[in-house]
């Protein structure tokens, strides 16, 4: 029997792993990695669509409020009741597209128009008068939570379903508090009620949260239409404000 050498070893080594990476090659196993590639790429866009059609509704509905009372001067319940419809609409549209699928299309739209428009009012009547502990700093907070701007409190309570620890700070102040806070009396300050009769500024709490969490709450904020402030003074807050 012949000796087999360390070439002939190495060889057979470098025969095995050459037939390794040519089959990797193989016009097959590069169509299924395409195909595999695919299938993530269409999955990924499919997430993104149902995660886009689930959040529009929403920024629908206070987008097109903030439009209504800052563009055509409409008050604080007629802009957002022509959030409301527009939101009841846009999803009444996504039920007649659905309905495309669906063999009893007329049962469906009429009990579908009545079923959305039952979660969007009682969102809304929700979001109005109801703050949980959990989202507010202090007692005092919750209890002046009804003085501020119905657009606004629905878009904090918009916000909170994505952000469950979000923490709202300061609503309603008056002059005496920002000498009590040691601060220069601010006169044109929206956090006093205003002549719409309400307060139209929040203060949100950043502090101890990550700088991607605060940028993506103060830019969703901003894509809904209030103008938002960066405090870092006496409390790391984001002030945010409907506009007069």
């Amino acid at each position: 029997m012949e000796n087999i050498s360390e070439k002939d070893i190495e060889w057979l080594l470098n025969l095995h792993k050459s037939d390794e990476s040519s089959s990797t090659n193989t016009p097959g196993h590069k169509a299924k990695r395409r195909s595999w590639k695919r299938w993530i790429i269409l999955l990924a866009l499919a997430l993104g669509a149902i995660l886009f059609l689930v959040a529009f509704p929403f920024f629908l509905l206070i987008r097109f409020s903030v439009y209504l009372t800052l563009t055509h001067g409409l008050g604080a319940w007629s802009s957002l009741s022509g959030g409301i419809l527009a939101t009841i609409g846009l999803l009444c549209f996504y039920l007649i597209i659905l309905s495309f699928w669906i063999s009893n299309k007329k049962l469906l739209i009429k009990l579908g128009g009545f079923a959305v428009s039952t979660m969007v009012l009682g969102f809304c009547l929700f979001s109005l008068f109801y703050l949980s502990g959990v989202n507010a700093k202090s007692e005092d907070v919750q209890s002046v939570y009804r003085s501020m701007h119905p657009i606004l409190r629905v878009a904090v309570s918009t916000v909170t379903l994505a952000d469950n620890d979000l923490v709202i700070t300061d609503i309603e102040r008056l002059v005496e508090d920002y000498a009590r806070m040691g601060l220069p009396v601010n006169p044109t300050s929206l956090h006093y009620r205003q002549e719409s009769g309400y307060v139209h500024a929040v203060d949100i709490r950043t502090i101890g949260r990550g700088t991607l969490r605060n940028s993506l709450l103060r830019g969703s904020l901003e894509l809904m239409g209030f103008r938002t402030i960066r405090h870092v003074g006496t409390a790391d807050h984001l002030h945010v404000e409907l506009r007069l």
